[in-house]
């Protein structure tokens, strides 16, 4: 037994669901197989506690390396600040230098709070645009974290948010006096946004930009227009999506300008840095309510997204990594129909990926990762890109996944049975609880 899976059989039984982050359980990806932990991680290289190397070809970091791990200019910045000290009773000018720097990026936006992680960044952008609002109801669209504003929305029916990333959220724990203060709209689907306006007092409309589709018929532009007309606070939670496709945020590719944005993940390439900016009108009202955290004033996390962001600019690192995308998804498409495999291609481009409309559909994504691992790739169905995904790892990624194709195909095409393929359980779709 590897010295990642003894460790994974022994942190079920100390850690509730084994570790602190649903996307990164050994079940979402090889149940019984997957090596679980890491010793050292560089480029697009992993390294496990049994020292085997693997090319990641997944979710990197769930989307926090555009750089690459371990990036040489972001790390010695960080230890450049270790070395003058990460904390002290006095604050970190970074942290003044990091606002300024976004503002400069989203010049519409005038003020900034950070924070480390996008739940409370979240949590904080919610706080501040129902307190400006003056009203509690939210319209959401997409994920936006676990804290319990979020979750009620689950409050009466658990499948509220199965179409917003995340099916199976139990709002177990969260107050139901919260029930109906969150109502989820679909995405393209301003209908169900306009239905919402008119039967509820809503004071805030917080979205994603763009996830698995683009936006159509003027999509954006119109809740632009709908938030305007009536009052409402418009958030872009762009923890995902941020300067994976511009230099900031994706809805300056689009020209629509929100009330608030919400930035993380790539912002400091795999150090905890997240950010809450906005207008003057809505973010002054910071000061009026309490949001304070002794963790938010450390040094690491702003002076990683200082240094993040000038390397992105000097390489232009979102015209890589979409660039990168767009040819996987080019080869996705071709082995698919190479093979008369019924594939639909999902995401941005650089957090691209790809269903099989099949009703085996979770037994062939269990078998890609399967293969993949038994050739030193870690990988699933969705390719967060980063800089170090060279033309070799891709290559190589493709050469392997074609021969998995073909079996794929013959499954579908002449009854070959996926189950006698398979060496252990079918991987976990959405949240489910760990025995």
């Amino acid at each position: 037994m590897s010295k990642g899976k003894k460790l994974w059989i022994k942190a079920k039984r100390i850690i509730p669901g084994g570790n602190m982050l649903l996307s990164k359980r050994s079940e979402m990806f090889l149940p019984d197989q997957w090596p679980s932990y890491f010793k050292k991680a560089k480029g697009c290289k992993v390294w496990d506690l049994d020292g085997k190397i693997y090319t990641d070809m997944s979710i990197m970091g769930i989307g926090t390396n555009i750089l690459g791990y371990g990036n040489d200019e972001v790390d010695e910045a960080v230890l450049n600040t270790i070395k003058n000290g990460n904390m002290s009773t006095l604050n970190c000018p970074e942290e003044v230098f990091l606002a300024e720097k976004l503002i400069e990026l989203h010049p519409w936006a005038d003020m900034v709070k950070l924070a480390r992680t996008g739940g409370e960044a979240n949590a904080i952008a919610i706080r501040i645009a129902r307190a400006a609002s003056g009203k509690d109801k939210v319209a959401i669209c997409g994920y936006h974290g676990w804290h319990d504003w979020y979750l009620s929305a689950n409050l009466g029916d658990d499948n509220n948010l199965s179409g917003h990333l995340m099916p199976g959220l139990s709002p177990k724990g969260v107050p139901q006096e919260l029930k109906g203060s969150v109502i989820p709209f679909n995405y393209n689907c301003i209908g169900d946004l306009q239905s919402i306006i008119k039967r509820h007092d809503i004071g805030v409309i917080k979205m994603e930009v763009s996830r698995n589709d683009e936006p159509k018929d003027d999509f954006l532009v119109k809740v632009r227009k709908i938030a305007s007309e009536n009052n409402i606070i418009l958030i872009f939670d762009e923890c995902s999506s941020g300067f994976r496709q511009s230099n900031g945020g994706l809805h300056k590719l689009y020209d629509v300008e929100p009330d608030m944005a919400i930035f993380g993940k790539a912002l400091g390439n795999g150090y905890a840095i997240t950010a809450v900016i906005g207008t003057e009108e809505v973010m002054d009202i910071a000061q009026s309510t309490f949001m304070s955290s002794t963790f938010w004033t450390e040094r690491i996390g702003p002076s990683a997204a200082l240094k993040t962001l000038e390397v992105m600019d000097k390489i232009k690192s979102w015209e890589l990594v979409t660039n990168i995308g767009k040819e996987i998804g080019k080869k996705w498409k071709a082995l698919g129909k190479k093979y008369n495999i019924p594939i639909k291609i999902k995401g941005l481009p650089s957090m691209i990926g790809f269903v099989i409309k099949s009703n085996d559909w979770l037994k062939y994504k269990t078998y890609i990762t399967q293969e993949m691992l038994k050739n030193n790739i870690l990988a699933s169905n969705v390719i967060y890109v980063c800089i170090d995904h060279g033309q070799q790892e891709i290559d190589n990624y493709f050469q392997i996944l074609e021969s998995i194709f073909r079996v794929i195909s013959d499954c579908e095409i002449n009854n070959r049975q996926i189950d006698s393929l398979l060496d252990g359980p079918v991987c976990q779709s959405g949240f489910k609880r760990l025995n």
